[in-house]
């Protein structure tokens, strides 16, 4: 994008109503957000995204991104259950979560690109508790995530299911990266920010949870298969050891957390936190240290917590900010969602074979395959093999082979 289109884009985005989600407005909006994203990734891969960081803060749409993500959220736990229930919805009743996962990790991939930057932070003001909020609620969802099968092949018939479900997963990796990248900014958090994430959702022993079931990583066959760059791969045994971004992003949140003077001091540690905490001493090995040194600080600070009762954080008087952006989606549609439901079954989920076609060429437009290629953070790789390939399949066009 030149920077007058990008400018333009950037100016078009907005919030969105809950009953105008899958309407033509609101797929639109994600066209937007869509080339936003994929300019932004090319921008970051040359060192040049400073210009998008600048539009964002400039015109203030963080909390508008933010605000996106949070009814998308909502839309999915209250409208979605409501749509498949309703008998003229069940036959297509799995396409309209894809199309709005789509939209959810294209605005959270946008963010994670622009979030290393402290002024986007700082421009996200109030909007920041909901989006701590988002990330708490994706961490959860990996914590809990069984490690079974996770890089199995989709059965035919729920493959669209299958896409979902590994949309959410990496939907939730996103998120676990702009926590980190939130983290990073601890000295100019609001002081509601910091209480959020260190007491009521207790972030440090969440982290511990994920350093313990690395959800990234899973066993299958006697192979030790690690999730990077949107797919399975196994991992040979001499890199086995080997830290990946995702392990790198749990302890660098980790390290701003636990070592930081403004955590320390805020931050309950109690017998039960204190005991979770202890569990990293049993991963920070020399080969771990080695590819991340500053866990060295780590290791000394748990030495010292093993051995010490830490003073307790003071009682000052707290007046608690709360997430704003949940609490007014919620309020203003409580009671509303069998209502919403049934609109959007009648104006946004029953196109015509035209509408359908129309919007078809609409997102081809968007997702060139040499755009996508441009964005593919490695060359593709044989689907039997493994090694590099130059031949993509004629049929489905996604699969690539290194010889006919």
């Amino acid at each position: 994008l030149c920077p007058a289109e990008a400018e333009a884009l950037v100016q078009a985005l907005q919030g969105s109503e809950l009953r105008d989600i899958g309407g033509q407005g609101w797929l639109r909006q994600h066209e937007y957000v869509e080339k936003l994203n994929m300019h932004g990734i090319l921008s970051a891969s040359t060192g040049q995204e400073q210009l998008l960081t600048e539009l964002l803060v400039t015109h203030a749409k963080i909390p508008v991104l933010i605000g996106e993500l949070i009814s998308v959220e909502i839309w999915k736990h209250k409208i979605f259950p409501v749509l498949c229930r309703l008998q003229d919805f069940k036959p297509r009743s799995t396409f309209p979560i894809y199309v709005v996962l789509h939209h959810e990790a294209s605005i959270i991939n946008l963010l994670e690109t622009v979030f290393f930057f402290k002024e986007i932070c700082e421009s996200a003001e109030d909007s920041i508790l909901d989006l701590i909020d988002y990330c708490h609620r994706k961490l959860i969802l990996l914590a809990a995530r069984s490690t079974k099968a996770q890089a199995a092949d989709p059965v035919p018939p729920q493959e669209l299911q299958k896409q979902a479900e590994m949309m959410e997963f990496e939907i939730s990796l996103k998120a676990l990266s702009v926590l980190r990248f939130i983290t990073d900014q601890v000295d100019s958090l609001p002081l509601s920010a910091l209480t959020r994430m260190l007491n009521t959702h207790n972030l440090p022993c969440l982290l511990v949870e994920l350093v313990e079931h690395c959800p990234w990583s899973c066993w299958e066959e006697g192979k030790l298969k690690k999730f990077e760059n949107g797919t399975w791969h196994v991992v040979p045994p001499e890199d086995q050891v080997k830290m990946t971004k995702l392990d790198g992003q749990v302890w660098l949140a980790l390290l701003n957390l636990l070592l930081s003077p403004e955590c320390q001091s805020k931050y309950r540690f109690d017998g039960f936190n204190k005991s979770q905490l202890l569990k990293l001493r049993a991963f920070l090995t020399d080969v771990l240290i080695d590819q991340l040194p500053s866990l060295v600080e780590m290791q000394k600070f748990l030495s010292y917590l093993a051995v010490t009762e830490p003073a307790p954080p003071k009682n000052d008087l707290i007046i608690e900010q709360v997430p704003v952006i949940w609490d007014h989606i919620l309020k203003k549609n409580s009671g509303k969602w069998e209502a919403i439901a049934k609109h959007q079954v009648k104006h946004a989920f029953s196109l015509t074979e035209e509408e359908l076609k129309l919007q078809a060429r609409r997102w081809a437009q968007t997702y060139s395959l040499d755009m996508m290629e441009a964005l593919v953070p490695e060359k593709p790789r044989c689907r039997v093999c493994g090694v590099e390939a130059a031949k993509r399949c004629s049929r489905c066009r996604n699969e690539w082979y290194c010889t006919r």
